[in-house]
């Protein structure tokens, strides 16, 4: 057992105690530790160390993820999880961009990875053929070494390669189990794609670390996830605000005696956690309605892992993000790195153990990414009492209209107070005479239309604190749940050609 890498010296001790359930098949940490072994044996392949080789794989949630991503960490190399969700073509950019010469591949996706690593000139490695593998001498992998490369979302540009190392890995997971309490009684629900942070490092990471039991569903079913939150089995969940609003709607078209089971099983839960989006006030409220939980909201990125967080007990306040995890340090700063005071909005940086290393084979980029050893993460925040509130991404949420800098987060919030409005985006569009128009497009209630006028009137006196002229300028309406299919950009360019 590689005695310098601590994740895998505690999967040893908790042995026969179950690790991962999918479904009624139930696997323990010995069996993640043999299978991971021979995996790792298929990947080295006679080599003496991977010495750092990307290798990508496609695999749903499920035993066999979490046995090859141990599998390539064991045998030295650098695991690169591929989004089940995305097109062939992003596929191709991260393995041209990783230079991954090995790709192991789930059956269903069995053919078009293949013939997009024909074409590529990489050797494709079934996962049947993986898990097969006969455990071998194993190389020492120390925490310093590369581990993990995961792609950003590239809002501002072409995804790129965050690439953090066991260590990075180490000081996220020891500051979540530490700030919320982990243990190897927990039982969590995974329904989260694991090729970000939120389901890789604070839900899978985080069980395996503890000993605890990860529970994976390999599509996300409202009825299902309801199902096993009303079992009164499972201990935590963390989810994003589209999942609990998708939740919530299920609830509420589901018979009161379901609910009811519902409900109560799930108040019986310690934690609910919800991130990797603003978590919009009414979901949280009628989450709590439904639960009695007050979702716990934090803040993180690729980047950096977790960095702030509403406290496990005590008081948790709608639209922040709390204070900073442990081994976390947090600063606002202004356009010239100068700290700004309490009260007043600056860009989040973030520094510490778990902050990532490196840009994939982008210096420049790795560069500017950092100011005197803190990472610019282009969030802007406010600290309030002691807690900090996100004001949205300098790019695309803080907008630059008549004279004043104004929130997109902030003029979202108060749109959804609407009766008709369901949900919103809010974006600023070139304009010569304001320099940005601020631009909404709105989901509506089953029913209700909404018209810009009407839109503006509503809005002149509730929008007055936030500085927007004239209130908004441009509304386009979304089909019912297309809102939490988009992104930012995308909304930006509707824009540009609204739909009629």
């Amino acid at each position: 057992m590689p005695r310098h890498l601590p994740l895998f010296r505690r999967a040893a001790v908790h042995g026969d105690h179950a690790a991962i359930r999918e479904g009624a098949r139930v696997f323990t940490y010995r069996d993640l530790s043999t299978r991971s072994s021979g995996v790792a044996g298929v990947l080295l392949a006679g080599s003496p160390d991977l010495a750092e080789a990307p290798v990508a794989f496609l695999v749903p949630a499920s035993f066999e993820y979490a046995a090859v991503q141990w599998g390539v960490w064991r045998a030295g190399g650098i695991a690169v999880p591929l989004a089940l969700s995305h097109p062939p073509a992003e596929w191709r950019h991260v393995l041209e961009d990783t230079g991954a010469e090995t790709v192991v591949v789930h059956t269903d996706f069995a053919r078009p990875a293949r013939e997009l690593a024909e074409d590529l000139g990489i050797t494709v490695v079934p996962v049947a053929e993986a898990m097969a593998g006969v455990p071998e001498a194993l190389p020492e992998v120390g925490p310093e070494r590369r581990a993990l490369i995961i792609y950003t979302s590239g809002t501002t540009g072409r995804p790129k390669g965050a690439v953090t190392t066991h260590a990075n890995i180490e000081a996220q997971v020891r500051s979540l189990v530490e700030a919320w309490g982990w243990t190897a009684d927990d039982r969590i629900l995974l329904v989260l794609p694991l090729h970000h942070v939120h389901g890789i490092i604070n839900v899978l990471t985080c069980a395996l670390w503890s000993g605890a039991v990860c529970e994976t569903h390999s599509r996300f079913d409202a009825e299902a996830v309801w199902d096993r939150l009303g079992s009164g089995e499972l201990t935590l969940f963390m989810a994003v605000p589209t999942i609990y609003r998708k939740l919530i709607d299920a609830w509420e078209a589901a018979p009161a005696a379901r609910r009811q089971r519902w409900s109560d099983g799930a108040a019986g839960l310690r934690l609910m956690v919800s991130g990797s989006a603003a978590l919009p006030v009414p979901v949280l409220e009628r989450w709590r309605e439904i639960t009695d939980h007050t979702l716990l909201e934090r803040y993180g990125m690729t980047e950096i892992g977790m960095a702030l967080a509403n406290p496990l007990t005590g008081a948790r306040r709608a639209g922040h993000v709390g204070t900073p995890l442990p081994g976390v340090r947090v600063r606002l700063v202004d356009e010239s790195g100068g700290v700004v005071a309490p009260g007043a909005p600056g860009e989040i940086e973030v520094a510490g153990p778990a902050v990532f290393l490196e840009y994939w084979k982008k210096p420049d980029a790795t560069a500017a990414a950092f100011r005197d050893g803190w990472f610019r993460t282009g969030d802007v925040a406010v600290l309030e009492d002691g807690a900090y509130r996100i004001l949205g991404r300098r790019s695309v949420d803080i907008i630059k209209t008549g004279g004043y800098k104004v929130s997109a987060l902030e003029i979202e919030a108060t749109l959804r107070e609407h009766n008709a409005i369901r949900d919103c985006a809010v974006v600023g569009v070139d304009d010569e005479e304001w320099g940005e128009r601020v631009a909404v497009a709105v989901e509506c209630v089953a029913g209700a239309t909404l018209e810009l006028p009407a839109l503006q009137a509503w809005a002149r006196e509730r929008l007055a604190p936030y500085k927007v002229p004239r209130a908004l300028k441009v509304l386009v309406t979304l089909p019912r749940n297309a809102m939490g299919k988009v992104t930012k950009p995308e909304v930006a360019r509707l824009f540009s050609s609204p739909p009629a």
